[in-house]
Parts: C-alpha cells; sequence; structure tokens
C-alpha cells in the first residue's frame, strides 16, 4: 500500500440522498466506528482487502499457481488464502476466470479523483448538485479530503462531506472552512449507549457538532433510525433539546434501518449483525418525526 495516496471503495453517480440534488459520493475507505447497523461495511477497514467468493470458484486453480506468494491454496474443495503471504498484487483477482477474487478497495491519485469529478460537471450545472465525500469516514483522512474539497471548490463545485463527526476538532474546523455542507450523523445520545453500539463513547462528537455549529457551517442531520436501539422517546427527545438548543440547525434526515447489507458483509467474512427485527414500523417513525418536529425540526424521511 502507498502511504502518500489516499484509499476509497467506491464512486456512486447519480446519486439522489447523499445531499441536495444529483451528486457524485465518493467514499472513503476506514472508519474508527463500528456501528453494528453500518450499510458500508467494505468501508470500514482502511486497508486495502481481497475477498473471496467461494460460490463463484469453478476450481480451475489458476489462481493457486499465479500467485507470486504463494498465498493460496486448494484445500478440500475450497480457495485458502493466508493472509500472511498474501501481497495483495492482485494477480489473483485479474487471472480468476469466474471473478470469484474481488479486489475491496483501491488508493488512487487526487488528480485522478478530481478527473472522474469532473465527468459530472453537466449534471451539477443542471441540477445545482455536487460532490458529497462520505465514507467509511472521511475525515479519518483529512488531508486528502482538504485538498480534494480545495481543488473542487476551485472549480466552483457544490461540495458536501457526510461525517459521523468523531475526529479532532481543529482537523474538523479546517475542513469546515472548505466544506459548504455538512452532512452529520447523530446516532445515540447516551454516550455509554453509543459506545456499546458504535465502539466509542460521543462525547467528541457531541462537542464538535456543538463547534462546528457556532462556527456558521451549514448542517444537516442525519439520524438512522434502527429499532430498539435508538428508537426510544427518551433518546429522540435528548436529541430534539440539543439540536434546539443549538439554535443554528433547522433539518433532519430520517434514515430508517435496513438489513440489505448482509450480502455484503457474508462477503467480507465478518459477523453479520443486520437484523429485520431491528426494522421499524411506520408508527415509530411517525412519532419519532412528530416529536422532532415538535422542538422546531424539519424532518425529512429517507429509505
Amino acid at each position: 500500500m502507498n502511504s502518500k495516496l489516499p484509499t476509497f471503495f467506491d464512486i456512486k453517480r447519480y446519486a439522489l440522498h447523499d445531499g441536495p440534488n444529483i451528486r457524485t459520493t465518493v467514499f472513503f475507505k476506514g472508519c474508527p466506528l463500528r456501528c453494528f447497523w453500518c450499510h458500508n461495511p467494505e468501508g470500514l477497514d482502511p486497508s486495502l482487502e481481497v475477498v473471496t467468493v467461494q460460490e463463484r470458484c469453478i476450481g480451475c486453480r489458476e489462481c493457486v499457481g499465479g500467485c507470486p506468494e504463494q498465498a493460496l491454496s486448494w484445500k478440500g474443495d475450497a480457495i485458502s488464502r493466508d493472509e500472511s503471504l498474501c501481497s495483495l498484487c492482485l494477480n489473483c483477482v485479474e487471472i480468476c476466470p469466474s471473478l470469484a477474487h474481488e479486489a475491496v478497495g483501491y488508493q488512487a491519485s487526487i488528480e485522478r479523483i478530481i478527473g472522474e469529478i469532473k465527468k459530472d460537471l453537466p449534471f451539477y450545472d443542471q441540477s445545482g448538485g455536487g460532490v458529497t465525500f462520505s465514507g467509511g469516514e472521511p475525515l479519518a483522512q483529512a488531508d486528502y479530503l482538504i485538498e480534494l474539497l480545495k481543488r473542487c471548490g476551485e472549480l466552483e463545485i457544490h461540495r458536501s462531506v457526510d461525517t459521523s463527526g468523531y475526529a479532532e476538532t481543529d482537523r474538523l474546523l479546517e475542513v469546515a472552512a472548505h466544506t459548504d455542507l455538512f452532512l452529520f450523523d447523530l446516532k445515540l445520545m447516551d454516550s455509554a449507549l453509543h459506545e456499546k453500539y458504535t465502539g466509542v463513547g460521543n462525547e467528541q462528537i457531541l462537542q464538535n457538532l456543538k463547534v462546528l455549529s457556532k462556527s456558521k457551517a451549514t448542517i444537516r442531520i442525519r439520524f438512522p433510525l434502527v429499532g430498539t436501539i435508538n428508537d426510544s422517546v427518551e433518546n429522540v427527545e435528548a436529541m430534539g433539546r440539543f439540536l434546539s438548543e443549538l439554535g443554528t440547525i433547522d433539518d433532519v434526515d430520517l434514515l430508517t434501518y435496513h438489513d440489505l447489507a448482509g450480502a455484503k458483509y457474508r462477503k467480507l467474512q465478518r459477523p453479520d449483525l443486520t437484523d429485520r427485527a431491528y426494522t421499524v414500523t411506520p408508527d415509530i417513525v411517525a412519532r419519532t418525526r412528530q416529536l422532532l418536529e415538535q422542538h422546531g425540526l424539519t424532518v425529512h424521511l429517507e429509505r
């Protein structure tokens, strides 16, 4: 891995739910949180990865012979990879005729990413859209994020940053100087519960939101509503009070939980914690919306 290049895992074109109007969403790889409901598990690990989808393997063993590090072997009736030997050369990805090996993430120069963004300039001009930097957590690669934001600013492209807010405050403010809109995640107001379900407490996140709010940044809150986890009246009321006291935030995007990421977890051979039991019912969604609106917030429902 080249330490002088940022890591990404996807670029999504014609995105309609990552900020205003038509967007290009650039996904940074790596996140300090471990939200069990995360629908982009391929963006959690900052390192590049290679996964093998065993169901696609036809048993030709071309990859075994083509691996320069001898990291692959045929055991029983399946391909086995020795991660300690794998150098991520991607020979197996290129060789496999059945596409059983997949690269997860890639490194790219700032110039390459800007080149991809420029392809969508006509859509921004027509719709008033722009670029959204998401993840993973884009603030985890703040230097590269700032450079991309500056370059987009030179091109007069609207710039959004989708973030958990978990970062050093000084770095966040550096990013804010080059950002037109923050899509700021809020999940749980109780720090102990936040740590239980995301791996970190929320003190830094809430403090950063306060500081960002005082900086006059434009902020939309994104609230992923997860049944039995953060849909309680107590949590929603605490969130509504906190946001209304800031006095600078009007909009909340309510994102209802889904379990559609299960296939991704299985492909990555990670524990699949998604479960239909966490799906929220329409009455809970309506109640959450009403509670937030009582605090003067405008709630937008996204699915």
